[in-house]
This record gives C-alpha cells, structure tokens and sequence, in this order.
C-alpha cells in the first residue's frame, strides 16, 4: 500500500493531473481512461460533494491513476473524511500563513504529527488488515494552495512547515488579489515572476510544485519552469469544447456541401 504519484513527484518526475468538476461516476470513468498520474475531484468550485467524490474514487480505483481531493476549504472533518474515502491527498484553498499550514497538517496527520481521527473507512479496504494507519503520514500529500498576495508573501513560512508536502498555484485567484482579472494561463512579468519566485522557495527546501493550467501547451511550460503537478484543463472544459468543435465543423461541412450541390446543379 502506497502512494504511487507522490513517489512519481519525489523522483523528479513531471506528473499530468486529471480535473473533475462533474459529479458523475460515468464522466469520470471517461476521464480517467485518458492516461493521467492522477485525478483530482473539485469540491470547492466543482459541483462534487462528499458522496459523488467517493463513489468517483471508487469508479476510477481499477485504473492506475492516484485520487485527490480539493476540497471547499481548510476544515478537520472533511480533511478527515476524504482521506479516509481513499484520497492519497488533498489540495486546500486559501492557504495564507504558516499558522494556517499547521493547522492543516494537524487535520490530515494521524498522531503524533497531527490529530486525525483513526476511522480509514475505505483507505485501509473497509476494515481488513491493512497497514494504512502506519503508512499514511508518510504516503498523503498535503498540497496547500498559495492564490493571494499574502499567501505569496508568507510562503516560505508555509513550505518550512514539517509535513507539508509542497504547494499548489492558483493562478486565477492569485491575479485576481493582485487586481489582474482572474485567469489562468497567465503571461503577466509579474505573475511569471511570482512563479520562478515560488518554484526557488519550494525547490530550496526539497517540496513539490503544482499548477493549474488551462492549455497542454501552458502546462509545458510550466512544467519546463519547473512544476512537477501540472494540471491541464478539466472534464467540463473538454466536454464544452469538444461540443463547440462538433458543432463547427459540421456547420461548416454542411455549408461546403451545399455549396458543392449548387455548383453541381449548375
């Protein structure tokens, strides 16, 4: 029993993260057969709750891709109750201080590092032998997201947290603090500035970056910048513009053969 995408990360290696806003064990049995390290089911932005994030993990368990959860907000209980539905690690929004890190790894480490309640309902197989209890505060990842300006500012606070496992970048929330519109893909000096910024701190001290991304293309280069989590897209986007690309080039191939069926008539 063991996490593989956090010994993916840990040996260098870049890894593509799967996004998941639909509540839907169908989508997200589409999804992960795209051939992605690992999936994260959104329960801040995205449209999961507790159950359809579970019954998602549960769909996607046979393929060899490793679950995460966002979740709403830096809270102990749903901490807790992702992590015991099978979640290998969470990513946490709106994390601003050191102090607020500590309080995170103290909801998400079993004791003596923190003061998760024992209850791996799904995480240690519904109650047969299992050694998670003893591998888990060694196999979670704990991925704080750094999305303001103060978060930014205490970050090297935060990444010196014993038990963090690295940190994650919101690009939109963190424009939209430092009065940018909010976006993702961002080409501001300022912003990528922030980035090289974060990457040294992080890379300083041993911990892994992350990144949301709209486009594959964006997500290289954050990769090439030196993000190991790159994040591209989501099941709502690629749903969305598969649908507006369907739909254009059959207009537009329809609009071709009635031009060829009048030049034919004449």
């Amino acid at each position: 029993m063991s996490n593989p995408l956090k010994a993916h990360l840990l040996a260098g290696k870049v890894a593509l993260n799967a996004w998941s806003l639909l509540p839907s064990t169908f989508a997200a049995e589409f999804l992960v057969q795209g051939g992605w390290d690992s999936i994260t089911f959104d329960m801040q932005h995205g449209l999961h709750d507790y159950a359809s994030a579970v019954a998602c993990i549960q769909a996607c368990q046979k393929y060899p891709v490793t679950p995460l959860v966002r979740v709403p907000w830096s809270e102990p209980g749903i901490l807790g109750k992702v992590l015991d539905a099978g979640a290998w690690g969470v990513i946490v929004p709106m994390i601003n201080t050191a102090e607020e890190a500590r309080a995170l790894v103290r909801a998400c480490y079993y004791p003596p590092m923190g003061m998760r309640s024992n209850g791996p309902v799904r995480a240690a197989a519904y109650g047969t032998l299992s050694p998670y209890q003893s591998i888990a505060n060694d196999e979670i990842l704990i991925l704080p997201q750094i999305e303001t300006a103060e978060g930014v500012e205490n970050a090297a606070e935060i990444l010196d947290v014993e038990g963090i496992s690295g940190i994650y970048v919101g690009p939109s929330d963190l424009a939209f603090s430092l009065g940018l519109p909010p976006a993702l893909d961002r080409e501001e000096p300022q912003i990528l500035d922030i980035y090289r910024h974060l990457l040294d701190l992080a890379k300083a001290r041993g911990r892994l970056a992350g990144i949301q991304n709209m486009s594959p293309a964006y997500g290289a280069r954050m990769a090439e910048m030196g993000f190991q989590l790159i994040t591209v897209g989501s099941d709502g986007l690629f749903l969305g513009r598969g649908a507006h690309a369907a739909t254009k080039a059959a207009r537009e191939a329809l609009s071709e053969g009635r031009a060829g069926l009048v030049e034919t008539d004449r």
